[in-house]
């Protein structure tokens, strides 16, 4: 049972971080008035903190799970949602509902369509390797499958699909779960500096086709014994969490793109480079960032040599760099030499070789690293 107290001692850890957060309501048990008292609460507690709220989680999946009976459709979903969002109306009419939260596409649309009472948002799930048991090769959980330019161009065409929607309703798109896979336990590819790098580059895949939320499957529980996929875990014995939180691979991943926020994405063309993807951005100060996420193997690939051209003449360059020594390497991918975030802006160093007062910069990047480069004119 969650109650109050949980609540307060969540936002308790929303206030130290500075965090945000959504929520999800119980539909596996129907109860809307339950599920409006929590929201009473919920908002009570958290404020402005409290961005949406779900109702039910995964709801495509009830009937396969056992959670209803399996004549249970999309159709008794919206029926019971519009009773929700009816409760949920009437003690907290401008808090927006989120939904319908699946990993099944014929689900999107009739949520997008339907009338409530409150402000909607567009949610998803969205997972790249979920052949768990090998049966889809090009979709099982290997390092192969994670570092190759098909895990980009299925998540340019899944997201676009919900983003599609979305726009065709006029309301914002979210994808508050996912990860690179939605297998259980260890895998080829978790807790890997390649997972670091896939992190970078789907983050900014995602936000560069229009999502403007995405949150990672991750959990508090210790590192030892909990989810293997997860961005952050807890020291101590199994379930016994000390409040020592560590970073894994992954969470530098993320870390390399979160102090992005607020830019704009510019129009961006390139060639060569391999496995390697550019992106350009416009800061507030009218400064641009180009991030260069580059997936080559670093035990097999050369250096690449890198022409920017600039849409000004750069007056200064500065540069921060996650970097790894392999695919597979694990507690070992690093930023600026460091197990920590990104250098704040103001103390990175200078781009090596880079031209003063020219629109043309040419840098030499090592594979398996992301690099953020930051240009002011």
């Amino acid at each position: 049972m969650v109650g109050p107290t949980d609540l307060t001692r969540v936002e308790a850890l929303l206030e130290a971080t500075g965090a945000k957060l959504t929520i999800t309501v119980d539909l596996g048990h129907y109860d809307p008035a339950r599920a409006a008292d929590f929201v009473k609460n919920a908002v009570k507690i958290f404020g402005d903190r409290l961005l949406s709220v779900t109702v039910g989680n995964e709801p495509n999946g009830f009937a396969a799970d056992g959670v209803r009976p399996q004549s249970y459709k999309v159709e008794d979903y919206l029926k019971e949602l519009q009773a929700y969002a009816s409760a949920i109306y009437q003690v907290a009419p401008n808090l927006p509902i989120s939904g319908p939260g699946t990993y099944e596409e014929s689900w999107w649309k009739p949520f997008a369509d339907l009338k409530l009472p409150q402000r909607k948002i567009l949610t998803f799930h969205y997972y790249g390797l979920f052949s768990c048991d090998g049966r889809n090769a090009d979709s099982s959980p290997v390092m192969s499958n994670l570092m190759s330019t098909r895990m980009h161009e299925r998540a340019v065409q899944y997201i676009g699909e919900a983003l599609k929607i979305g726009r065709a309703a006029g309301i914002e798109t979210w994808l508050p779960e996912t990860g690179a896979s939605t297998c259980p336990g260890s895998n080829d590819i978790t807790k890997t500096h390649a997972s670091a790098l896939w992190a970078a580059d789907y983050s900014l895949n995602a936000a560069q086709l229009g999502i403007s939320r995405l949150a990672f499957h991750s959990s508090l529980l210790t590192c030892v014994g909990g989810p293997p996929m997860s961005a952050i875990c807890n020291g101590g014995p199994y379930l016994q969490p000390n409040g020592l939180l560590s970073p894994r691979a992954n969470y530098f991943g993320i870390a390399m793109v979160s102090a992005l926020e607020g830019a704009k994405f510019l129009k961006t063309s390139s060639t060569g480079g391999g496995l390697a993807t550019a992106y350009g951005l416009q800061n507030q100060d009218g400064s641009t960032t180009v991030v260069l996420v580059n997936e080559n193997n670093p035990e097999k690939a050369a250096q690449t040599a890198v022409t920017l051209i600039l849409p000004g003449k750069a007056r200064t360059g500065t540069m921060t760099q996650l970097t790894g020594p392999s695919y597979a390497a694990q507690d070992s991918t690093l930023i600026d030499g460091a197990k920590s975030g990104p250098v704040p802006l103001a103390d990175r160093a200078t781009v090596e070789g880079f031209q003063p007062d020219s629109a043309t910069q040419n840098i030499k990047l090592t594979a398996g690293t992301v690099t953020v480069l930051n240009f002011k004119y």
